[in-house]
């Protein structure tokens, strides 16, 4: 019971954050490129960050509790556990510090440059906010593929 409880928390954050990121640089960024104005598009981008930021603090909490909890009830100790878990392990606390930074450097600037409409500060901190989605998504992406196929890896040493 308490595995597929730690699983499914544990698939739901990692859905909603990587999704979310997939979403927002593959989808809605270049739809929203094209058609408003810098002023406009930064407002948008300030209101979908501030709703879907609050969903990845959601996920950079439950991410490390499900997924210590699945290497407790599985394997019993972190030693015992396969290498993708090792891999994934690494990954996520780079996505988390990604993120954490993200939120308390540029994101932060970024709001107080909307809020004082200095259009010129927001959109150099949206760019930086760009570059570390792209990163975090491409490490999210990995860590699924980690995650779906990580058992399959018998032909490698320490798996």
């Amino acid at each position: 019971m308490l595995s597929a409880l730690a699983t499914g928390f544990h698939a739901i954050a990692a859905v909603v954050w990587v999704g979310g990121m997939f979403f927002a640089y593959l989808v809605l960024r270049p739809a929203v490129g094209g058609i408003t104005p810098p002023p406009e598009r930064l407002k948008l981008w300030d209101r979908v960050f501030s709703r879907f930021f609050l969903w990845v603090w959601a996920a950079v909490l439950i991410l490390p509790v499900s997924g210590y909890a699945m290497i407790a009830l599985h394997y019993g100790t972190f030693a015992a556990a396969p290498i993708h878990v090792h891999w994934m392990h690494g990954i996520g606390w780079v996505m988390n510090a990604l993120f954490i930074y993200l939120f308390f450097a540029p994101y932060l600037a970024f709001q107080a440059a909307v809020a004082a409409q200095d259009w010129p500060t927001g959109a150099a901190s949206l760019n930086t906010i760009r570059r570390i989605v792209a990163i975090n998504l491409v490490l999210g992406l990995l860590t699924a593929v980690l995650g779906a196929s990580g058992r399959y890896w018998a032909w490698i040493p320490g798996t």
